[in-house]
């Protein structure tokens, strides 16, 4: 399927948004855009539709596995099989990713850039490199990622998954850093690595 099929499919099927919400760091990071996600999938592929409202967007990393979580970047961190391990699909808004791979945030596996083409991306704002956009402004993001992405495990398709995830918005470096999540994560900093507060996502 291609990305930019998505939100019009979501949008028939009447597949609700969800917000991410939990504004863990208010105190040290007070700004707080406005963040939605909805996820389906049509056997072979996970369908992820996120929606943002944001006073400046930044899309500045040149080509894949680059520094996209400094950008407008919403990731999700899944793990699709219970063995202490996920995998972090980050994106920012011009649709230029990464996925890792591990059991943690130290010593991280690194997609290649084959597995990454296998990603299909659309973006509301196109897909070239850009850098702060200032005003209010609302895109969206859709990703269309295959079994093959998850390039450690064998997944034969999404049906019937029952997998532990979180899904993030942050801008490291906005000119109004922020750190968004779906499932709120109680710790003192800022660290979306943590899969002890993941929440659990079941696909039908």
């Amino acid at each position: 399927m291609s990305a930019a099929e998505i939100c019009r499919i979501m949008d028939e099927a009447n597949v609700p948004f969800v917000a991410v919400d939990s504004h863990c760091w208010a105190e040290s990071y007070p700004y707080r855009p406005a963040v939605e996600v909805r996820l389906a999938h049509n056997g072979r592929q996970l369908l992820v539709n996120y929606r943002v409202t944001e006073e400046c967007v930044r899309a500045v990393a040149p080509h894949d596995d680059g520094r996209v979580w400094e950008d407008s970047c919403c990731e999700l961190f899944i793990s699709p099989v219970a063995d202490g391990t996920y995998y972090n699909i980050e994106c920012n808004a011009a649709g230029t990713m990464l996925i890792g791979f591990g059991p943690k945030r130290e010593g991280r596996e690194r997609a290649t850039q084959d597995v990454l083409d296998k990603v299909a991306r659309w973006s509301s704002l196109g897909r070239q490199p850009f850098d702060c956009r200032e005003g209010v402004q609302t895109w969206q993001l859709c990703l269309a990622i295959p079994t093959e992405a998850f390039y450690r495990h064998s997944l034969p398709c999404f049906c019937g998954i029952k997998a532990r995830a979180n899904v993030y918005k942050c801008g490291d470096c906005l000119p109004h850093p922020h750190f968004m999540s779906f499932y709120p994560i109680d710790l003192p900093k800022p660290d979306f690595h943590r899969p002890d507060f993941f929440g659990d996502i079941v696909f039908g």
